[in-house]
């Protein structure tokens, strides 16, 4: 995974900030779910920006409305994603979490497309090279699934290790990304 780069951690908390949008703070919660080769996923944002992502089980946060206009484009880029014919996602996503835990998801929404990233990797990245259980524990915590690629990332010895969708999920991830990646001949810069 040669394309993930290590940045000091004070620019990684800039980035972190820069990657992520604050929830409205008038508290209104809408919903929507989507059909996906994952199952059916359920969306909930602000109606500005997505919050959460969840993969079966899921349940709709109380008071929430269900509002399937909010969530058009989140639904045509997934769409896109699981047709293989999108790499990235241009959403504004709002995670609620910690400096650590944003920090954490900032840095997997650098992991490239179709590579992996070790929590290792990922603590190194944040600048917190001894952090690798904590960055674990959050990444199992990771409230946006797939548009924060949680899947991306794997066990030192290269295994399929933990993903709070199940394994299952993980490796379909990955293989759709193996699938649609990009040939590389060589990825040192």
């Amino acid at each position: 995974m040669s394309d993930f780069r290590q940045t000091s951690s004070g620019a990684t908390a800039t980035i972190a900030y820069m990657e992520f949008v604050q929830a409205l703070a008038d508290g209104r919660s809408v919903w929507h779910q989507v059909d996906s080769p994952l199952g059916e996923l359920l969306l909930v944002g602000d109606g500005r920006s997505l919050t959460r992502l969840e993969m079966p089980p899921w349940d709709v946060p109380a008071g929430a409305s269900h509002d399937p206009e909010a969530f058009g484009e989140v639904e045509a880029q997934l769409g896109a994603y699981f047709a293989g014919e999108r790499t990235d996602f241009d959403l504004p996503l709002a995670p609620a979490g910690s400096g650590f835990q944003l920090a954490v998801w900032a840095a997997l929404r650098r992991i490239p497309y179709g590579e992996t990233a070790s929590y290792g990797e990922i603590a190194a990245e944040i600048g917190r090279p001894d952090a690798v259980r904590a960055v674990g524990s959050t990444n199992g915590r990771n409230p946006i699934a797939v548009i924060v690629p949680c899947h991306r990332v794997i066990g030192a010895d290269g295994s399929l290790v933990g993903f709070g969708g199940g394994l299952p999920r993980k490796r379909l991830l990955l293989e759709l990304e193996a699938e649609h990646a990009a040939p590389r001949l060589w990825s040192g810069v």
